[in-house]
């Protein structure tokens, strides 16, 4: 059933226009459609992709060009032209950036408002401090620095390190409750703090040592989470979709409260088709290669390459070897929309 057309504002005399103006008011019918779209929203994100070997050099440039002490966080924001390259965001809700770290680096001790989590593209030697704990920084492997929590990198190692940082700075900005404390370095108190939850089904028992922080679990290994998607596929060769998720092992919720992390192995050849969700989704190969096909857009995925793809868009992935399988890193706002009641998923 079509929808009336609605009166603009052109069709209201210029000294009734004015004197709303006048009162900071703006009549809501000439806009209607706009904010309640009939059928589904109309999103300001685009489907776009950054390809890393593009990337990587200009990256390696800003190391020459900017020093770490004019820098703080030396990092190319990867921009979606469809909320404009100033908005610095992927989606409406997720912000990506490509961080250098170089050989004797240090990155100041921060904390701030937005929660963020660090998926390691390249190098070795460089570690991340998150409240006390030292997470030594690997191909693959994730690391939490969620809100409020102080953080610092250093680098150890002789080889740049680069990572790709993902962060609900977009919302958090939107709700003007984003900023940042700085701070001196950090004592290191564990760097082993989460080894105790990285075996399936075998926790720290809550009646001695269940963990007071709300992040018990700050680094996930790349060769445990890829061993467990490899032993899924093994053992289960019928199932839809080889997918882990990322999630705070002492609640079984998402690891963190806004944004959601999971890795997907691609078996060799295979094709997956996603359903329609709400909400947008970021996918970056870490090893291998995957076609990613969403409605009229199409990126061919090599190793350290990332794409968005908006929601309510279905999504088809293609492993792009016959022989190796393809793994990927996904991360999308479904918690936050399911915390709301705005989260959907359309199969038709």
């Amino acid at each position: 059933m079509s929808l009336p057309e609605l009166g603009r504002l052109e069709d209201l005399p210029q000294d009734y226009r004015d004197a709303l103006s006048a009162q900071n008011l703006v009549p809501l019918w000439p806009s209607l459609r706009a904010v309640l779209p009939p059928g589904k929203p109309i999103p300001r994100t685009r489907a776009t992709a950054w390809n890393y070997q593009t990337l990587r050099p200009l990256l390696l440039k800003a190391g020459e060009l900017t020093p770490m002490e004019k820098a703080e966080r030396r990092v190319l924001v990867l921009a979606n032209p469809g909320h404009g390259l100033e908005k610095m965001q992927a989606s409406s809700t997720i912000y990506l950036g490509m961080q250098l770290l170089l050989p004797g680096e240090w990155a100041p001790a921060h904390r701030h408002t937005p929660n963020a989590v660090r998926m390691i593209v390249e190098g070795e030697g460089a570690y991340t401090t998150v409240d006390g704990e030292k997470c030594e920084m690997q191909r693959g492997d994730l690391i939490l620095t969620p809100t409020g929590l102080w953080h610092e990198h250093g680098h150890e190692g002789d080889k740049p390190v680069i990572w790709l940082d993902v962060l609900d700075l977009p919302m958090v900005y939107y709700m003007e409750a984003s900023y940042v404390t700085e701070g001196k370095a950090q004592t290191i108190s564990s760097d082993a703090a989460g080894l105790a939850y990285q075996r399936g089904g075998v926790v720290p028992a809550p009646m001695f040592t269940r963990s007071e922080s709300a992040f018990p679990m700050l680094r996930y290994p790349w060769v445990d989470v890829r061993a467990a998607l490899q032993t899924l596929a093994r053992t289960q060769p019928e199932i839809d979709a080889v997918q882990v998720a990322y999630i705070n092992p002492e609640t079984g919720a998402d690891a963190q409260k806004i944004l959601g992390f999971s890795a997907l192995m691609l078996r060799p050849d295979e094709t997956l088709q996603m359903p329609a969700r709400s909400s947008a989704t970021v996918f970056h190969v870490i090893e291998g290669g995957a076609s990613v096909l969403a409605e009229a857009s199409s990126f061919a995925l090599g190793e350290a390459d990332t794409c968005c793809i908006p929601g309510y868009t279905g999504i088809t992935l293609v492993n792009a070897s016959a022989t190796e399988p393809a793994f990927v890193f996904m991360a999308d706002d479904a918690p936050l929309q399911k915390k709301l009641g705005v989260y959907e998923v359309r199969n038709a």
